[in-house]
């Protein structure tokens, strides 16, 4: 359609503030904002309508129309609901950009002229497309009167009979038309869709789970192309999956899918948006930990956040922090990796990924979590319930254990396959969780704790690892660190006689020596867990100290075949 035609819609009540010999521009689509840079989510030929919620001051809005330029949107129009008006240094910013510039009345939804473009650019074509636009206003309305995406995934598969889910990267449901998804399909097919989106393979993609084809459809997602693009947007995006094979639709049914993302692209960069509180308080406290800033001013700015993350909490929660970094290519191998352009905000839109359903429990816990970057590094701060009452805290400041504190066993469990396809195979992954803490001067060593368990993480082998608090008080924080060299010789030395042993006999000498150092020695309990008479048990033992020449009635011999298994 061209521009021209919203002008002449007398019941959209537009008002053209500048552009008026660009009107024969062609709008391709409809584009809802309030991001000070949407260029990820444009791909030409947009109506960008904003609320201005971006615009702090007369400067922001040249930086904001340029990059509007830059994408070669069609036009953009601005809502007069916020300042009463559109601003001048909006309207001047336009005409130096040659931006057709249109005013939205306070009395006109959005929603309304979004149903209108998407009905003109595919209504005619499809049928179908139109009985699902129709209702676009009711769908997508915030509120009770609006149903979301959950109302859009329910028209198709009433009305078209196309059972459909919305999922996010990791594969966590953000809404369904038809209940659950078979388990473990959401992370297959995130896994899928990561990696074909890194492939730059043409979507919708083709994928089979179990005995089912789903046609996933990007949500969200820039333009296939440069490597940098990808990994900023495919780790963060949305996913739209429908239970058919689109390979052999009609292009006006690929139309009506594609205007169906455009609408659930709204809702996404809602959500966005409403991270940007959680997002600051983050920032401002870790600005105040790594300045060294007095604890009475973090406790002070604690407080401030414990209200938005918890409302109705009454108290100041216990924290508990969570850190993450991302490298490719040789920073990869690195345990202090240098930060690629952008890997700070990566890192943070995957940390709250993760923290946004943790292990894949089905608790959407992702408005309680605030998470800052800072270089290359992302830093979460999750509050947790009071502990147990009567369950001390030590000196330090950590909270005592009531379970409702974030594992980093568990942690990635449910996310790991997904993100390591969305990593590539030079991209990685490493996430360092601490021991909650219930005061200011608490969460500064809680911080250090994150870091140091993320590099125990980043000493791992593997694309997605996590390490929690629990492994830094022990030798897994020291074996990660000893030289590969060393390991090898190490280990060989102890084990390579019982493994060769093993191999020609059959005698499954590591495993009774790994559940005899198990059971602290004890001759019962060893043979009880092996189901061995004590005396087969014995012989073992003998053949053990015979083959390695050691001693396992001394320590000194105990902790050096302790530390052998662990490092083999």
């Amino acid at each position: 359609m061209r521009l021209r035609a919203l002008l002449e819609n007398d019941a959209l009540g537009l008002r053209l503030l500048g552009g008026g010999d660009e009107l024969d521009r062609g709008v391709r689509g409809v584009m809802t904002t309030d991001l000070r840079d949407p260029s990820r989510y444009l791909s030409g030929g947009e109506l960008v309508l904003t609320g201005l919620a971006w615009r702090h001051s007369p400067e922001d809005s040249e930086p904001f129309v340029r990059i509007l330029a830059a994408a070669k949107v069609a036009a953009l129009a601005a809502g007069e609901a916020e300042l009463g008006a559109v601003p001048d240094d909006l309207v001047e910013a336009c005409a130096r950009h040659r931006m057709p510039l249109l005013a939205v009345h306070e009395s006109v939804a959005f929603a309304t002229i979004t149903e209108y473009v998407v009905r003109q650019v595919s209504g005619e074509r499809a049928g179908d497309l139109a009985a699902v636009v129709d209702r676009h206003r009711r769908l997508m309305t915030p509120g009770p009167a609006g149903g979301g995406p959950d109302a859009v995934l329910d028209l198709l598969s009433s009305d078209l009979d196309l059972p459909a889910w919305v999922l996010s990267p990791t594969g966590r449901l953000i809404a369904g038309s038809a209940g659950d998804l078979p388990p473990g399909a959401g992370a297959d097919l995130a896994r899928e869709h990561l990696a074909a989106t890194r492939a730059g393979r043409r979507a919708p993609y083709r994928v089979t789970a179990g005995t089912t084809t789903y046609s996933l459809f990007p949500v969200g997602s820039a333009a296939a192309g440069e490597a940098a693009d990808v990994r900023a947007d495919v780790l963060s995006d949305w996913l739209l999956a429908v239970e058919a094979d689109a390979g052999d639709w009609p292009a006006e049914r690929l139309d009506l899918l594609q205007g169906v993302t455009q609408l659930i692209a709204v809702e996404r960069d809602r959500r966005e948006a409403a991270r940007t509180v959680r997002r600051r308080l983050a920032q401002e406290v870790l600005e105040l930990v790594q300045t060294g800033a007095a604890p009475a001013e973090i406790a002070a700015r604690l407080r401030v956040a414990a209200p938005v993350l918890l409302p109705g909490l009454g108290a100041a929660p216990h924290w508990q922090v969570v850190v993450a970094r991302v490298a490719w290519g040789e920073d990869a191998a690195e345990d202090t990796p240098r930060d690629a352009p952008g890997a700070g905000r990566i890192a943070q839109s995957l940390l709250e990924e993760i923290l946004a359903d943790p292990a894949g429990a089905g608790t959407d816990i992702g408005d309680r979590i605030a998470v800052a970057h800072t270089g290359g590094e992302a830093v979460a701060l999750v509050p947790l319930p009071a502990p147990v009452a009567g369950a001390p805290a030590d000196t330090a400041g950590a909270a005592p254990a009531t379970g409702a504190g974030l594992d980093a066993a568990t942690l990635l469990s449910a996310v790991g396959d997904p993100l390591a396809a969305g990593l590539g195979d030079d991209g990685r992954l490493t996430v360092g969780v601490s021991a909650p803490v219930s005061s200011a001067e608490g969460l500064r060593g809680a911080l250090e704790e994150a870091r140091h368990a993320r590099r125990v993480a980043a000493a791992r082998p593997g694309r997605v690892c996590a390490a929690g608090h629990d492994e830094l008080a022990s030798h897994v924080l020291l074996l990660p660190f000893v030289p590969d060299d060393v390991r090898r010789a190490f280990t060989a030395r102890l084990l390579d006689p019982l493994r060769e042993y093993d191999r020609r006999h059959r005698a499954e000498l590591i495993p009774t020596l790994d559940a005899f150092l198990e059971s602290d020695g004890s001759w019962t309990r060893c043979a009880q867990r092996l189901h061995l008479h004590v005396n087969t048990l014995r012989y073992r033992v003998g053949r053990i100290e015979q083959l390695t020449g050691r001693d396992l009635s001394r320590l000194e011999d105990k902790l050096d075949f302790f530390l052998a298994l662990r490092m083999s």
